[in-house]
């Protein structure tokens, strides 16, 4: 039987990311943040006006998204609930928030160069994705504004002992275990449960289908033709 009930969030599990940004002096910014969903070469991050990282990819327009795996789960707890605003807002001083400079030190985390983007890696995540802000939303009609971005991928650096194929350019499931936030707790994907009807098709075929260039003829053409041979 369903109760009808007003959740205050709605965290019902999503990956955890760090968000590395440059501050106006060059410093570092991390944010830890669970808002996040992907398409294609795309993803959507949902962020509070307030925040820092907010300010930074407004006025920078690039990042780095860090996924951190299960076992990073204490690293992102150092950094939960800080902020690299010198003034938090009341909603994360009731929260509990404070503010710290350097995340990266709180964390114990360190930072490598990016190659497409200004902002740094965090050498320790498995999985770094450089990006660029294409578009910002206004997000929500709640009194604390936010903010969704929209953010094109522009290089991504996989640990190689994740990868699988001959090529190694896919990421294994069986050794990819992404920290995973539900309703303020942390968990993982360890158990594979179920096989997916989505396996029998080509992973060859999102490449196609996210390339810029080519008419959506072609790329139903060159998907149809994988498919025949995948089924061979």
């Amino acid at each position: 039987m369903h109760k009808s009930i007003n959740l205050p969030i709605l965290y019902f599990g999503t990956p955890v990311i760090l968000i590395s940004t440059l501050n106006e002096d060059g410093s570092t910014n991390i944010a830890p943040s669970s808002s996040i969903w992907w398409l294609g070469k795309s993803c959507m991050i949902g962020l509070d006006g307030s925040s820092k990282t907010t300010e930074n990819l407004k006025r920078t327009r690039e990042c780095v998204l860090n996924l951190a795996s299960a076992d990073m789960v204490e690293f992102v707890d150092r950094i939960a609930n800080t902020t690299g605003s010198k003034s938090p807002p009341l909603h994360k001083k009731t929260l509990g928030y404070r503010y710290v400079p350097n995340k990266a030190e709180e964390a114990q985390l360190t930072t490598q160069s990016s190659l497409k983007v200004n902002s740094p890696r965090i050498t320790e995540c498995q999985i770094q994705l450089e990006a660029s802000v294409d578009k910002i939303h206004a997000f929500s009609d709640a009194p604390i504004p936010m903010f969704a971005f929209e953010l094109k991928i522009r290089h991504s650096h996989i640990e190689e002992s994740l990868l699988m194929g001959d090529k190694k350019q896919y990421v294994d499931p069986d050794k990819w275990h992404p920290l995973i936030m539900s309703f303020r707790k942390f968990y993982t994907t360890n158990n594979y449960i179920h096989p997916s009807r989505l396996e029998k098709a080509p992973i060859e075929a999102y490449r196609i289908r996210s390339s810029k260039g080519i008419t959506g003829k072609t790329v139903n053409a060159i998907i149809s033709r994988l498919y025949k041979k995948y089924r061979q």
